[in-house]
Parts: structure tokens; C-alpha cells; sequence
């Protein structure tokens, strides 16, 4: 039977090159495939898979409007589908993890998600929960925090550095603005900049 399979990780673990060496691993044995990024990261391009060591890939785009289960059911119509992967799976909706679902139960596709699992303030994606709680296989990506240990968090930052610990849960951006931490070193980041911000406050002239 086929399955879902959720690959999760932090920051900058390489998520998207594992996407791309699937890709061409099913390419390379003949086989047919389907790549999917979200609409709204255009940091390379519209429908562009890229990866930081320069991997690249033209993808079909997904919004909260597509319904990925009559999109891919429309190219199986056109050609042989052997597997369906989707990269940015964070931003998919439920309503998306379970149209997957459909694809791997009902057309019998492999489907592989790649996604981050928690945003800048450790809170789990839409997407990511509903993929960690109806995927047939999770899959943990290793990223490295510069004390060395495994980096689990998503760490956003300012122009200067210092963390934001407020803001939207969507922000794309790239090393310029998350940095991949251990639980450990990312609260440490948060109550740092906490702690300036009550200083400065209590400074104030009254």
C-alpha cells in the first residue's frame, strides 16, 4: 500500500535537497513524479523548489484554494504518477493532509511531505500537526545547533540578530532571519531579549 510520509526537521537541515535527491531518484529509475511547493514562497521563483547547495526544480503550487486530491487525480489522467512530493509542507491546511491522505489511500501514490514541525515561538504548523497526526511514517531530518547538539527549534530573528519572540507565524525568509537551535540555546536566545526589553522599559523616564 502506499503512504504518507512526514519529514520534519529545523532550519536549514536540508530538507529540500532530500525533496530533490528523491526526486531524481525516482527519475533516474524511469519512474514519474510530482513536485508541490507553497504559492506564497517566491524566494526562488514561482513554483520553484530550491535548495541552499543551488538543487532546483520547476513544482506545481498549492493555496488554501487547491484541492490537491483533484489536482493530482487531473495528472493521472495526462500520465503515469509514481510519487507525489511536497515541499514547505508546514503551510499545507488540514483540509490538504487529508486530501494526501486520499492520494495515497484511494490512488495508491506514495505521497512525501518535507516541512518544518514548529514556527519562531515553538508551536506546531497547521500543516505539520495534521501531518504528525495522519501520516503513515514521521521522519526526523537532523539539523545542528552551534553548541553541537540536535538543533529542534526555529529561532526568528531581527536584522541585528537578536530573537523576536513576537510576530506572524508565516514569515519566509531564509539564514537572514531563523537560525536553527537545541531547546536549550533557543530559550536562552528568548529570555535574553526578554530580559533587554525589560530593562529598557524599566529605564524609561518616568
Amino acid at each position: 500500500m502506499a503512504k504518507l510520509y512526514f519529514y520534519y526537521a529545523a532550519m536549514n537541515a536540508g530538507k529540500s535537497t532530500t525533496l530533490l535527491q528523491a526526486d531524481f531518484n525516482y527519475r533516474e529509475r524511469g519512474m514519474e513524479t510530482m513536485l508541490w511547493t507553497a504559492a506564497f514562497d517566491d524566494r526562488s521563483g514561482a513554483g520553484t523548489i530550491s535548495s541552499r547547495i543551488a538543487l532546483s526544480s520547476p513544482a506545481h503550487s498549492f493555496s488554501d484554494e487547491v484541492d490537491l486530491f483533484a489536482a493530482i487525480g487531473q495528472e493521472l489522467k495526462q500520465r503515469r504518477l509514481d510519487c507525489v512530493l511536497v515541499d514547505e509542507a508546514q503551510f499545507l491546511t488540514q483540509r490538504h493532509v487529508l486530501q494526501l491522505c486520499r492520494v495515497a489511500d484511494e490512488l495508491s501514490i506514495p505521497v512525501l511531505c518535507y516541512g518544518l514541525r514548529t514556527d519562531f515561538q515553538a508551536k506546531l504548523f497547521p500543516g505539520s500537526a495534521a501531518l504528525l497526526a495522519l501520516a503513515d511514517n514521521l521522519v526526523e531530518l537532523k539539523a545542528v545547533c552551534e553548541c553541537g547538539r540536535k538543533a529542534t527549534m526555529n529561532l526568528r530573528v531581527d536584522q541585528d540578530g537578536f530573537a523576536v519572540a513576537r510576530g506572524a507565524q508565516t514569515e519566509i525568509g531564509g539564514n537572514d532571519r531563523y537560525v536553527a537551535l537545541c531547546r536549550r540555546h533557543f530559550f536562552e536566545r528568548l529570555h535574553e531579549v526578554e530580559a533587554q526589553q525589560l530593562n529598557l522599559g524599566l529605564a524609561r523616564p518616568q
